[in-house]
């Protein structure tokens, strides 16, 4: 009886364990790291309110600049709705929730909280633990490998990189998960030549449909499950012709069907995403340049080893990034033949065998679709990788399901293997030097990799306004001016991210009397391309109407010709500061003293 207690507990209270460690990580240090661009977007958008309502071309108070982040209560879905669709490239799904959410909590000094916009992807992120359990166990029909998939979800560096953004791509690996579960159950149900249940089939299709209103990129993970079930019909279809058009296919295609009209829906956003120039940064503009053909497989290398480990190689100090990026190797040395072996059992495995081979070949064909696409259409994908989450869960249920052989290699009375031949049964004798200590010791290195995310030491936020502002105040004792060039509302978002430092900085220290004054100088052309002085004119417009003296900070401020700007500022009596030329993460800035004209 006591054995009977212990067995029915242990699952619940193991998983219960991992859901707890994961809220402990994704919930760390939520609201300490700077809010960049993309957040300020999400935010933005979810409030209901508008990036068009910050005026340009003129000098604005930072309580202007961040007016967009202050909660309206007049604001509605259909303000939402309206703001997103016609300013952005994102299905509103997410943003209508974070709407919902964010209405449950009190604005902080007058705007959105940080930690509001931040707890609703961490929270889903945790959901995302005992989904990824689900997953595993409807795969494998293993406990334990849908244990040790949970796991890995929970310390995955890559996976609490998501989830302590103010973004969207938690709740898009919630649908991914879902999307997985229905897709492995049919193809097992085809397996065995049996209908798919119309209530799987329903649901399947309400999940797919939820996740295109989620993020458009979910659908490359539909097109990965199609081409793992065109897989499966050919094979069917060799044995017995003409499967592929028998009752238990029909389902299939229903789904299929469904999975299409609940896509058309969104197929008029779809046409202006591409070409955008929100999506311009992932467009290869030379895509006969070497970088543009090798980059891509360095950055998804990038993107797939943080799904596992991921220690300060981006932190300040160099012994700590060296001694880091040393402790990765060994570990990886260490853990890929491990991890490979494992899979290779499961692979041979009659129980577990079909899983991992449906599950492999979801993940090689999302895998695909990306190099495809990078280098087909020259829209490297790679360079986000927040894009990688279409097949994540898949790979974190491959890892369980590899660590599950491991386990089990030095239980007692367990056969090797269950495949026969002896060479695979060759393949456990590395096992019966690691078993159980070696999970503990991948446990150990998730958690410090999760541990080196939340603090800011890996996957560093792209812009750090917490690091010029300080650099401004200090720098600058009279009025200040900060201008930008401006395409789109990322710009907007860079310049609020300068303006939200200064804001909470002023609300805790009275006697900081330095609130700077913003100038968003937008140009229709590209700088890149042609000739573009159209915000430099504005720049200058603007300039003559401010009393002296004032410093003036151009952050990520572009033209071309470059060289023509600094003159037609001296003509102005703003001479350049060469002690102050650089940038930091994000923001490339130079100061202007400007004093009083002769």
């Amino acid at each position: 009886m006591k054995a009977l207690s212990h067995s029915r507990w242990l699952h619940p209270c193991l998983l219960l364990g991992w859901i707890l460690l994961g809220a402990a990580l994704r919930f760390n240090h939520l609201a300490n790291k700077a809010l960049w661009t993309d957040e300020f977007s999400t935010l933005v958008f979810s409030l209901g309110n508008s990036f068009r309502t910050v005026p340009l071309d003129q000098v604005i108070t930072i309580r202007r600049l961040l007016e967009p982040l202050q909660p309206d209560p007049t604001a509605g879905i259909d303000g939402v709705l309206q703001h997103l669709m016609s300013e952005s490239t994102h299905p509103p799904l997410y943003f209508v929730l974070a709407h919902l959410w964010m209405q449950l909590f009190a604005p902080e000094n007058g705007l959105v909280s940080i930690w509001v916009g931040r707890s609703l992807p961490a929270l889903l992120g945790v959901v995302s633990i005992p989904a990824m359990f689900g997953l595993g166990w409807l795969t494998f029909r293993s406990r334990l490998a849908g244990q040790l998939a949970a796991m890995m979800m929970a310390v995955s560096p890559y996976g609490l990189f998501l989830a302590q953004e103010a973004r969207h791509y938690t709740l898009s690996i919630l649908w991914v998960i879902a999307s997985l579960s229905c897709f492995v159950v049919a193809t097992q149900f085809l397996r065995d030549r049996r209908r798919l249940p119309i209530w799987i089939g329903l649901a399947w299709v309400v999940v797919n449909s939820l996740g295109i209103a989620t993020h458009y990129f979910f659908g490359l993970t539909l097109f990965a499950e199609a081409f793992v079930l065109i897989g499966q019909a050919i094979t069917q279809s060799r044995q017995d012709p003409g499967a592929w058009l028998r009752p238990y296919w029909r389902r299939i295609y229903a789904v299929v069907a469904g999975t299409i009209v609940g896509g058309l829906i969104w197929l008029p956003a779809l046409q202006s995403v591409y070409g955008s120039d929100l999506t311009e940064w992932i467009e290869t503009s030379d895509r006969w340049n070497l970088m543009a053909w090798i980059g891509p497989i360095f950055q998804a290398l990038a993107a797939w080893i943080t799904m596992l480990s991921l220690l300060p190689v981006e932190a300040e100090l160099l012994p700590i990034v060296i001694a880091s990026g040393v402790i990765m190797i060994i570990y990886f040395i260490w853990a890929i033949p491990l991890l490979h072996q494992g899979f290779k059992a499961q692979w041979h495995s009659q129980e577990v065998g079909p899983g991992v081979q449906v599950l492999a070949g979801f993940v090689l064909g999302a895998i695909a679709l990306i190099f495809a696409i990078t280098y087909g259409l020259g829209t490297d994908l790679t360079r986000g990788a927040r894009y990688n989450f279409m097949y994540f869960p898949g790979v974190m249920a491959l890892v369980g399901a590899s660590l599950a052989a491991v386990w089990n290699s030095t239980s007692a009375n367990r056969t090797p293997t269950e495949h026969p031949s002896s060479t695979s049964q060759r393949t456990w004798l590395p096992f019966k030097k690691y078993g159980k200590p070696a999970i503990l010791a991948v446990l150990l290195m998730g958690v410090l990799s999760g541990l080196t995310v939340t603090n800011n030491l890996g996957y560093r936020k792209y812009y750090r306004p917490d690091l010029l502002a300080p650099v401004i105040q200090a720098t600058s004792q009279v009025p200040t001016l900060i201008a930008t060039t401006h395409n789109t509302h990322v710009q907007t978002g860079e310049l609020m991210g300068l303006a939200w430092e200064f804001w909470h900085d002023s609300a805790s220290d009275s006697s900081n009397k330095n609130s700077p004054q913003f100038l968003l100088a937008h140009q229709t052309c590209n700088p890149k391309q042609t000739p573009c002085q159209q915000s430099a004119q504005i720049l200058q417009r603007n300039l003559t109407a401010l009393p002296r003296p004032f410093d003036l900070w151009l952050v990520n401020f572009y033209t071309n010709p470059e060289s023509a700007l600094p003159t037609s500022l001296q003509d102005q009596g703003c001479a350049a500061d060469p002690k102050v030329n650089s940038g930091v993460h994000g923001y490339s800035y130079q100061l202007y003293h400007c004093l009083k004209q002769s």
